[in-house]
């Protein structure tokens, strides 16, 4: 499951503001606003929100690394090859 704080890196690694990605996936400031809130995040999102966002940060070259006992550190994102 795709995490805030993996959206906020994912940003960071593109140098993409919140605007940027509003702009490049067409939801809303308030949308992305929320994804990002540790205390809200994508979990209480649409599925269809978090695809859009999850496509368009990888189509960007973001990778999204999964949690799990194979990914010593847990989850996290970096930029693909």
């Amino acid at each position: 499951m795709l995490k805030a704080n993996q959206i906020r890196a994912a940003r960071a690694l593109l140098n993409w503001s919140q605007g940027e990605l509003v702009e490049r996936t067409g939801l809303s400031l308030t949308t992305i606003r929320r994804m990002e809130d540790d205390k809200i995040g994508p979990q209480r999102s649409s599925a269809g929100n978090v695809s859009t966002v999850t496509k368009t940060l990888e189509d960007a070259g973001v990778l999204f690394i999964g949690d799990g006992d194979d990914r010593p550190g847990g989850a996290g994102v970096r930029m693909g090859l």
